[in-house]
């Protein structure tokens, strides 16, 4: 669960026929960093981002054309209304990052406090997750355990911190609540309300790249959606687990995704590489393979050029969406119908009235630390 794996999200392995639905919320505050704002929140469905607040607009902005429709003929109240939650947020986590520090005996630097939360639906069994998690300087701190109903401390700072939130039983059930159900309905209705882009197929291009005639051969699919997918090498059908090295699965610009499979032939002479192939898997298409034939092989040296503009393109991509998402630090793979109140803040730790489905960020203490 650590660091910017924590938001992209990739299944490796073969069974593409189920595809995992998630409503996440990430919210970054962080100290000492001149350059980034103090406070990011985001919504994501899907991996897809729907909505950005930081401290410096201060304000909600819809980053989906299907999002703004919603807002405008489903919800006009929803922007001011999530403004006031994540400006309320923003103070907690301010209060929040001084408390850890203390614990840490930290007085300056560089700090980052997270926090995630949301729930997953698999459309083929209707099986649902949910998760509730915090984190400091990219490590856990503190999260949710949905079977037990109770935190999980994994240092000891955290402790005071689950056994503060532990006796607050009617936080427990409303948190679980939360998960278990009205997280999912909110997902489904997004999943309705923007099902032209949610829940569209797009097939992806596949293209043969290597820097150098001892580098690795690089399979790089991009342009695809969704983003779960598999991609693969194999030798005479059969599957290579060694001599490979999976990337993971990155946002492009428009909204689509890219991975890449890096392929080590150091040892393979080149008279059998018509032994492998690039096989690239996707719900809803026929599987994409691509032989290992130098003729379709894009490198530095030939005369395509292309290898340098991709690479990159891909470090741009990845500067751009560590900058919008706010350097989202989560991810839990075995990871709402009114007043929908993503993030806010909840300076006495309860939060438990009908009106507020969405349980908010908490206060690590009232007290001492």
């Amino acid at each position: 669960m650590k660091a910017l794996t924590g938001l992209l999200l990739l299944v490796f392995g073969h069974g593409v026929s189920s595809v995992l639905h998630s409503l996440h919320y990430f919210s970054t505050a962080s100290s000492g960093l001149t350059a980034f704002p103090e406070f990011v929140g985001v919504g994501m469905v899907d991996e897809v981002q729907m909505i950005h607040y930081d401290s410096v607009s201060k304000r909600v902005v819809p980053k989906q054309d299907w999002m703004e429709r919603y807002t405008i003929r489903e919800d006009p109240d929803y922007l001011e209304r999530e403004t006031g939650r994540f400006l309320g947020n923003q103070q907690t986590f301010k209060a929040n990052i001084g408390i850890v520090k203390q614990r840490f005996n930290q007085t300056g630097g560089a700090h980052m406090f997270q926090f995630m939360y949301g729930c997953e639906l698999d459309d083929d069994d209707d099986s649902t997750d949910g998760y509730r998690q915090y984190g400091y300087d990219g490590e856990d701190f503190i999260s949710f355990d949905l079977k037990t109903l109770t935190w999980v401390a994994p240092v000891r700072q955290a402790v005071p911190t689950k056994q503060k939130w532990d006796q607050n039983k009617a936080q427990l059930q409303y948190i679980k609540n939360y998960q278990t159900k009205e997280c999912v309905d909110w997902l489904k209705k997004y999943l309705v309300y923007g099902k032209s882009t949610l829940q569209r197929t797009e097939r992806p291009r596949v293209s043969l790249l290597q820097r150098s005639p001892s580098s690795p051969v690089v399979c790089h699919a991009t342009g695809f959606y969704p983003d779960r997918v598999v991609v693969f090498w194999r030798r005479d059908g059969q599957e290579l687990h060694e001599q490979v090295d999976p990337g993971e699965v990155l946002p492009n610009h428009d909204g689509t995704f890219q991975v890449s499979v890096d392929l080590n032939l150091t040892a393979v002479p080149q008279e059998d590489w018509g032994r492998y192939e690039c096989v690239v898997q996707l719900k809803g298409i026929e599987d994409i393979s691509t032989p290992l034939d130098p003729a379709l092989i894009r490198t530095n040296w030939g005369k395509s050029g292309l290898t340098i503009p991709i690479i990159i393109g891909v470090l741009v991509l990845l500067l751009a969406a560590a900058a919008v998402v706010g350097v989202l630090l989560y991810k839990k793979r075995n990871a709402s119908d009114q007043r929908h109140k993503p993030v806010g803040s909840d300076t006495s730790s309860e939060n438990t009235e009908g009106q507020n489905p969405a349980p908010e960020a908490q206060p690590l203490t009232t007290g001492q630390s």
